[in-house]
């Protein structure tokens, strides 16, 4: 890279149209392009990612309809000391490209050296472009300032959908269901595994209850979970006590009374 010259990564970031529908997920869900692969200088959605994750990807994000990357891996890049950052989800970003912002009159405080924008101090630079066309305008060189990275792996919030994520998976080495033990076996034979597992912990009677569980209900009928037996008994045709019949009757809604006509 010489004089006046910037970085490919740098000039994908610019001119990278980020938010579009993947061509090649078309019919995906979630197929916006918020991924810039640095080593292929162009814009990836999450289902691409399986196909660059040996490379250094840098998530792109979204903040008042402008492109804005993290300042931790942007700081990974280049230095960007002098350029404001912004609080998003506890996250600190930048912007990548100008916001140029129309002023007639300039008054008194800290404004952007490219688009006159204000700032806050001590910064002044309000995106990343700017502070790039600033070191090159006044130190015609851009290498003092970048970094050498060699990985950058996407932060741990960001989501891969499930079918890249198998993708990922199958393409290294074959998933293994069983649980518990240490052997790995087929994913057939571990699936029938689990379905027999899941049948033997079905079959299990429940645990005994401490005491007995009576619940009435309004028709009358009253089931009891029994300790002895753990099964739910039905007691009608006369089998319950009168005690628990005018209990299960006093609940009942009594005849309405019509009022006497005048």
């Amino acid at each position: 890279m010489g004089i006046h010259q910037k970085p490919t990564w740098l000039e994908s970031l610019y001119h990278e149209k980020f938010f579009a529908p993947c061509p090649y997920h078309e019919s995906a869900k979630k197929n916006e392009k918020n991924v810039c692969c640095l080593d292929c200088c162009t814009s990836i959605c999450p289902h691409c990612v399986p196909a660059h994750r040996s490379h250094r990807l840098l998530q792109i994000r979204r903040y008042v309809y402008h492109e804005v990357v993290r300042l931790e891996d942007l700081e990974r890049l280049m230095d960007c000391s002098g350029v404001q950052a912004y609080t998003i989800n506890s996250a600190k970003v930048v912007f990548i490209k100008k916001r140029p912002q129309n002023r007639q009159f300039k008054g008194s405080g800290n404004y952007c050296t490219s688009c006159d924008r204000s700032l806050q101090e001590p910064f002044i630079h309000c995106s990343l472009s700017c502070k790039v066309d600033f070191v090159l305008k006044h130190y015609r060189d851009l290498s003092p300032f970048l970094k050498k990275c060699k990985t950058l792996v996407l932060g741990p919030d960001f989501l891969i959908p499930q079918d890249a994520d198998d993708m990922m998976t199958n393409s290294d080495e074959p998933m293994s269901w069983s649980s518990g033990s240490g052997g790995g076996g087929s994913g057939s034979s571990s699936s029938s595994s689990g379905s027999e597992n899941m049948s033997s912990m079905m079959m299990v009677p429940p645990p005994a209850c401490p005491q007995k569980i009576v619940r009435k209900k309004r028709s009358g009928l009253i089931y009891v979970w029994s300790r002895s037996t753990s099964t739910a008994t039905n007691y009608d045709d006369g089998k319950v006590s009168d005690e628990d019949m005018a209990t299960s009757m006093s609940r009942r809604k009594g005849v309405p009374q019509r009022s006497p006509l005048c």
